[in-house]
């Protein structure tokens, strides 16, 4: 992405946060917070490393929220990125438990840039499984979906077991960026973490396992890659 499309891009978001910022406060009380369930760094089975980042942010009021949404992983060893997500979207409660969500998603990692439309669903689901649902259409027509999946198993008040899964699936192929049609990746995790500071900081250790499927596989070894690994990781959950 060139560095003139970064700043028509940086400043549009800059105004419509303020143009909504200003909406929102006419409504009502305004809330605002920043969270960072995943701020970690990864070292895998084949000594691989990398660095990843999992956060969002919002601004808005119990009725309408702007929400960001963003994540990442850079390969340390040679220094890039192999993915880079922000999503902006617009949220409002559906039910007492879900709030409906819609936006668009950015992605510029190493290689092809795409821009995507997204609508989704995030909430708490029965035996209070954190979800987060959502339907994606590229700037190409490609679409694709994502469910993830959390649970926060509460061992004692400050030590927390917190299992996690990533499906992806994709209704059509992409070859651009690598992605074929059907289930295109899952990742599984399994994370431990100690409440320091009333959960605004927590340090956690786990392991994840992360697998290519399909199709998406296929296009991983052609090119040599690695279609699956297993990271031990340790990095810090923030919340403000």
């Amino acid at each position: 992405m060139n560095m003139s499309k970064i700043v028509f891009v940086g400043t549009g978001i800059i105004a419509a946060i303020s143009a909504f910022s200003t909406a929102a406060s006419a409504q009502g009380k305004v809330y605002y917070g920043f969270q960072a369930e995943q701020f970690e760094y990864r070292v895998g089975d084949e000594n691989e490393k990398r660095f990843v980042w999992d956060a969002d942010a919002f601004i808005g009021t119990d009725e309408v929220k702007l929400r960001w949404q963003g994540g990442g992983e850079r390969n340390l060893d040679a220094d890039y990125n192999e993915g880079l997500e922000n999503r902006f979207v617009l949220q409002t409660p559906i039910s007492d438990f879900f709030d409906a969500k819609a936006g668009v998603r950015l992605d510029t990692p190493k290689g092809t840039d795409r821009w995507y439309g997204t609508l989704g669903v995030m909430g708490l689901a029965p035996q209070w499984f954190e979800v987060d649902a959502d339907l994606f259409v590229s700037e190409v027509g490609d679409a694709s979906a994502r469910l993830d999946v959390e649970y926060e198993a509460l061992l004692t008040n400050y030590l927390i077991l917190t299992p996690s899964f990533e499906l992806n699936a994709a209704f059509s192929e992409d070859r651009e960026i690598e992605v074929g049609s059907g289930f295109s990746g899952a990742e599984f995790g399994l994370r431990l973490s100690y409440d320091l500071i009333d959960r605004v900081v927590a340090p956690y250790i786990g392991v994840v396992y992360e697998r290519k499927l399909g199709n998406t596989a296929d296009f991983a070894k052609e090119e040599g890659e690695d279609y699956e690994a297993t990271f031990v990781v340790a990095g810090l959950r923030l919340m403000f």
